[in-house]
């Protein structure tokens, strides 16, 4: 009998220790959790910003349209006949 108990501690404490600290336990599941959240914002920032650049190429090879705005924003381009006016702070405002 002294036997069977010694052997069913044995076992327990074998798999207390699995449970607790071995491969599949509660603290690694925890921080597969953890990890699987952060991948899952990152996933939704990455989409949110991959569905952007697809609207972007789509207004792109669509029509003139997008070519026009893209060239404004980001060569200052200006048609011809248009006038353009930059507007400057004053330099006490830009000292603040």
């Amino acid at each position: 009998m002294k036997w069977l108990l010694a052997i069913l501690t044995i076992l327990l404490v074998t798999f207390q220790y699995r449970l607790w600290v071995g491969e599949g336990s509660l603290a690694e599941v925890s921080r597969l959790k953890r990890e699987l959240a952060e991948q899952r914002e990152k996933n939704t920032v990455l989409t949110r910003a991959n569905r952007q650049l697809l609207r972007e190429v789509r207004s792109l090879k669509e029509g003139t349209d997008g070519v026009e705005a893209k060239a404004r924003y980001d060569l200052g381009l200006i048609r011809e006949g248009e006038t353009l006016f930059i507007f400057m702070q004053p330099e006490e405002e830009k000292a603040e």
